[in-house]
């Protein structure tokens, strides 16, 4: 600060923070879990953005638990922010200004994963792949990289989703055939789909 006040944060939210060489914190160490918030707090805007992008609630709100724990503050040690761990360019690119602003963060990264979605026909466990590591890895790799942090991460919120499915009328399944002839099924409706 102007004043010689030094702040220190592991959850840095102004560019002007610089990262302290040869430190590591504690939740980039693994050992200090930051609280997660009250998923209640974002059903308006995690329902309102499924429905404008067609993906079910329920998926969005899979993936904010994995990817934040519903700590509309996270930062991850690779710079993702927010509920969604929007990467900052990715949000720049959806024209999402504020990372940590729930609406603008969630609205972006829905929009972003329905556009994983349509890429990968419908795939949900590559479309996740790539909002983990990106659309040139999964593109690459012909599938889910070999990474583990990846395959993890898929699996989790797979699990998560398909947990909480149970009960909803999961028996409705979409059949897409790519022009390749690749066939995919996925309890995720195509775009346009009602």
């Amino acid at each position: 600060m102007e004043d010689g006040t030094v702040h220190f944060t592991n959850a840095p939210t102004d560019p002007r923070y610089q990262r302290v060489t040869g430190f590591s914190s504690g939740t980039e160490a693994g050992w200090l879990r930051l609280p997660g918030g009250d998923p209640s707090w974002y059903t308006t805007e995690i329902r309102g953005a499924a429905d404008r992008y067609g993906v079910p609630a329920r998926l969005v709100s899979a993936i904010i638990r994995v990817e934040s724990s519903f700590n509309p503050r996270a930062v991850s040690s690779k710079g993702a922010r927010g509920l969604m761990q929007l990467m900052p360019e990715t949000a720049s690119v959806l024209g999402v200004r504020n990372t940590f602003d729930p609406y603008e963060n969630i609205d972006g990264g829905v929009r972003h994963l329905r556009g994983l979605i349509d890429r990968f026909g419908n795939n949900l466990a590559l479309a996740l792949a790539a909002y983990n590591a990106g659309e040139r890895a999964v593109t690459a790799y012909r599938g889910i990289p070999p990474y583990p942090e990846t395959r993890d991460y898929v699996t989790r919120i797979l699990r998560i989703f398909d947990g909480e499915w149970q009960g909803a009328d999961s028996s409705v399944i979409y059949r897409t055939v790519d022009d390749e002839g690749t066939v995919t099924y996925t309890n995720i409706p195509p775009r346009g789909h009602r």
